[in-house]
């Protein structure tokens, strides 16, 4: 179905000051227009709304048959076969694309005068075949159903368009091409640029004798009438160029869309048409009317002298002709004349005033496709009419309850209209006494509230917009009270539509949290204690997993802890570290996002860590979330035990999880072997704390999943001067296998435990290590005596119980040191002889 509207596209016109009649012309270049009569071609510049100039004049050999205008191409004119003879009729037929080569229609390319190695480079596509039929039931003229006007159209985008509207590059890019061929009572546009698609069908209203396509307009001439119709085209570049258009983001009206007249324009005896830049050019053709001859009288023809009658055979009359230029206005006025069009639908809640916006809007967005094609000023003009222009749809798409009121969104945001001004525009007036809201506005303003705009509503339209949500959707209203734009909302006045939802049945964990925050504006400690008892504490999670902003904020892309955080960090921290562990579990913040809101609640800079933070990084550990890269969140750890442990700095607050706790609750710290507790007890640390960080420490090392080698470059600060360094680097050798080392490292260091880490370690393959390294060892440092002989002498003999046991006498004997004491020996020799007789 054709619309139609009488706007006015067409400006002034010019008359072409050629000499002959014209037969063909056509449009060309930036301002060439060519015009060919017999064997002359005759070529003019067209700049503005200036009388046109001669530019040049030219014979051809021959008459122009044809004229056409290309910028490129070509321890192709298709030629039509026709029968005199025969009619033949066949059923009406249409195959898209590949499936056309089935028409059976052969397609030769004609050689061009390049050299044969050339001619490789050339290539057709199929794109459309298409087969019109007439209704043989009724009488039709043949001139009815003759194809005209076959025509390709290329459009090519200049940059692209934001979501506000802006331009991005300036590089030309192909972006959709369109197939338009005509017959006299309906026209026929496809798109043709990936797969092949039919638009739109235009029905005339008469009878056409050619049309020509423009990416904005098409324009067709009858006998006395030049038509205007919108086009699709700049629709359909937009979704070739983006297929996610119609989301949250941008919005373009409707392919689908129903086409319009915009003017029908008389012009008497319309012969032909052709269009460049922005000029049509038509020519017109009088038809002459027979002169009737003076009847003269019988006196005056009939002569004496004469012998016979002559008749004047009266001159042939000259058909009257002009060739016209028709100046299209420009895109912003007309713009303009369709906005003015629409306020006569302004009051009425109906499809026409959208239908007839959108058409405005693609009018604008078409003209911005070829931007370089316009003057810096035209441009800032057609930039604005498209945020208007969006900024009208989405007021329609606000006032409609329809299945496409959700566009107010999209369309709103490419309008760069902010949502206080939004507002400002809506119509406040109450019918029947009662306030109602349309989808399209409740869903507008739904989504920018969640979508952390950094705007903040004033008092009066905050409690405007949780009004209007208490009347449209009271389920919502916790959720917008939480938006950062509702800041300045007096608390007194959140309260009350709160307590209304409580009494309206609606009361839930999300409202007595809401409560909760709303409390603590209010300075009511005693409100705020009492709603938050009345839930457990893992309700209490759920309902911050349900509004992570009751938490956490982004103001300016920086993320901002709330008020109600805030109080918890002081009163709840471990409440608040398993809130916003399940936001981490729910998705609903991300693991940078969780450090940053931890260090800026807890008023750290970058390079300081506080307690609260590692108990959630602890936290992520005990709870072994999937998406968490666990050697990453290994390292963090460490890096902080490492760290306070080199520098002895206690945590700024008292740690939620002791060694033990996490130990007993998450697989990855494991048993702290007991050679390690005998290292450390010979060693006293004052400070309880510090003795907490290296327990965890030490419980990661000795745990299944810890990548010991990455540690190792990270060891540096932590002295094995003192036990506790000691301790760390002993165990990551250890997991590194490096037992001599070691060895040599406690015999040295602590004595005590090198029985201990002999016991625990060298099991299996490495039990060799007893008597190739333990004994050999303990038996040189006994001789060289000192304070710790005592230690060396009773562990040699736990060593040689142990050799004893593990070997053959005469292997035993062979491991015994030359130079030792017979009487010393002796006790082990005998057992190693007589425990095969007592096994």
């Amino acid at each position: 179905m054709v619309q139609l509207y009488n706007l006015h596209p067409f400006g002034s016109q010019q008359v072409v000051p050629c000499k002959l009649e014209p037969e063909r012309f056509c449009g060309g270049g930036r301002d060439a227009l060519f015009v060919a009569a017999g064997c002359k071609v005759e070529a003019f510049a067209v700049a503005g709304q200036e009388l046109c100039q001669p530019r040049c004049a030219f014979s051809t050999l021959g008459r122009v048959l044809r004229l056409a205008y290309s910028e490129a191409g070509i321890s192709n004119e298709i030629s039509q076969l026709e029968s005199d003879d025969f009619v033949i009729c066949q059923k009406p037929l249409e195959l898209l694309g590949e499936k056309s080569e089935q028409s059976g229609l052969s397609v030769t390319l004609e050689s061009t005068g390049l050299a044969d190695e050339k001619r490789k480079y050339s290539h057709f596509q199929h794109l459309l075949y298409r087969r019109f039929a007439p209704d043989i039931s009724s009488y039709v003229l043949s001139d009815d159903i003759k194809l005209h006007s076959l025509q390709l159209l290329p459009i090519y985008q200049t940059g692209s368009l934001t979501s506000d509207g802006k331009i991005l590059s300036q590089e030309k890019e192909l972006l959709s091409l369109f197939c338009f061929f005509s017959l006299p009572h309906v026209g026929y546009l496809y798109m043709v640029v990936k797969s092949v698609e039919l638009m739109s069908v235009y029905q005339y209203p008469e009878k056409s004798q050619q049309a020509v396509l423009t990416p904005q307009f098409l324009h067709v001439i009858t006998s006395n009438n030049l038509q205007c119709f919108t086009v699709r085209c700049s629709a359909a570049a937009a979704r070739e160029e983006d297929p996610y258009m119609d989301t949250t983001l941008k919005a373009c009206p409707p392919v689908s869309m129903d086409v319009c007249a915009l003017r029908i324009q008389l012009f008497i005896g319309l012969k032909a048409i052709c269009h460049f830049k922005n000029h049509i050019i038509l020519l017109t053709k009088a038809d002459p009317e027979a002169i009737p001859e003076r009847r003269q009288s019988p006196k005056r023809l009939l002569s004496r002298k004469d012998t016979s009658v002559k008749i004047k055979i009266p001159p042939v009359a000259e058909a009257g002709w002009n060739l016209y230029i028709v100046n299209t206005i420009s895109p912003v006025q007309l713009y303009k004349e369709m906005i003015d069009y629409s306020n006569t639908y302004k009051t009425v809640k109906t499809q026409s005033c959208i239908h007839l916006l959108s058409e405005a809007h693609l009018l604008v967005r078409a003209a911005l496709m070829d931007a370089s094609q316009l003057e810096p000023g035209e441009k800032a003009e057609l930039l604005e009419a498209f945020k208007e222009s969006c900024g009208h749809l989405g007021d329609c798409y606000s006032r409609l309850d329809s299945q496409h009121s959700h566009l107010t969104l999209p369309y709103y945001k490419m309008s760069g209209l902010s949502m206080a001004e939004v507002l400002a525009r809506m119509d406040w007036t109450v019918e029947d006494g009662l306030q109602k809201y349309e989808r399209g506005l409740i869903f507008y303003i739904n989504h920018s509230l969640y979508e952390n705009l950094d705007e903040e509503l004033s008092e009066e339209l905050a409690a405007k917009v949780v009004q209007m949500f208490y009347v449209a959707e009271p389920k919502q209203v916790p959720h917008i009270l939480c938006s950062p734009s509702m800041k300045n909302i007096n608390p007194l006045t959140a309260m009350s539509y709160l307590r209304k939802l409580d009494t309206s049945g609606f009361s839930s964990i999300l409202v007595t949290l809401t409560k909760a925050a709303v409390a603590l504006k209010m300075g009511d400690l005693d409100m705020h204690r009492n709603e938050m008892k009345s839930h457990s504490e893992m309700k209490l999670v759920c309902g911050f997993i349900l509004e992570p902003r009751l938490l956490i904020q982004q103001r300016k892309g920086q993320i901002v802890p709330t008020e109600l955080a805030l109080h918890l960090k002081e009163t709840q921290p471990g409440l608040l570290v398993a809130s916003v562990l399940g936001l981490q579990k729910n998705n609903k913040i991300g693991i940078e996002e969780a450090d940053s809101f931890f260090k800026v609640l807890c008023a750290k800079d970058e390079d300081t860590t506080p307690q609260l933070l590692v108990d959630f990084w602890e936290a992520q550990l005990v709870a072994c979330l999937p998406d968490v890269v666990l050697q990453e969140l290994f390292f963090k750890l460490t890096s902080q035990y490492i760290w306070r442990l080199s520098k002895r700095q206690p945590p700024d607050t008292t740690p939620l999880r002791t060694s033990e706790d996490l130990i007993n609750a998450c697989s990855h710290y494991g048993l702290i072997y007991p050679w390690v507790h005998i290292l450390i007890s010979s060693d006293s640390l004052v400070d309880k704390n510090y003795t907490e960080d290296l327990s965890k420490l030490q419980s990661l090392i000795c745990g299944p999943s810890f990548d010991i080698a990455s540690i190792i470059p990270f060891l540096e600060p932590l002295s094995e001067d003192t036990i506790a360094g000691l301790s760390v680097h002993v165990l990551c050798r250890t997991r590194l296998k490096e037992y001599e080392q070691c060895i040599d490292i406690l015999l040295e260091r602590c004595p005590e435990a090198v029985i201990p880490y002999a016991n625990h370690e060298l099991k299996e393959e490495n039990r060799t290590l007893w008597w190739k390294k333990l004994l050999p060892e303990l038996c040189r440092r006994i001789k060289c005596g000192g304070e710790k002989y005592q230690l060396y002498l009773s562990s040699l003999k736990e060593t040689l119980s142990i050799v004893a046991v593990e070997l053959e006498l005469k292997d035993f004997m062979n491991v015994l040191p030359e130079d030792g004491t017979a009487a010393f020996f002796l006790p082990y020799l005998l057992y190693c002889s007589r425990k095969k007789s007592l096994t």
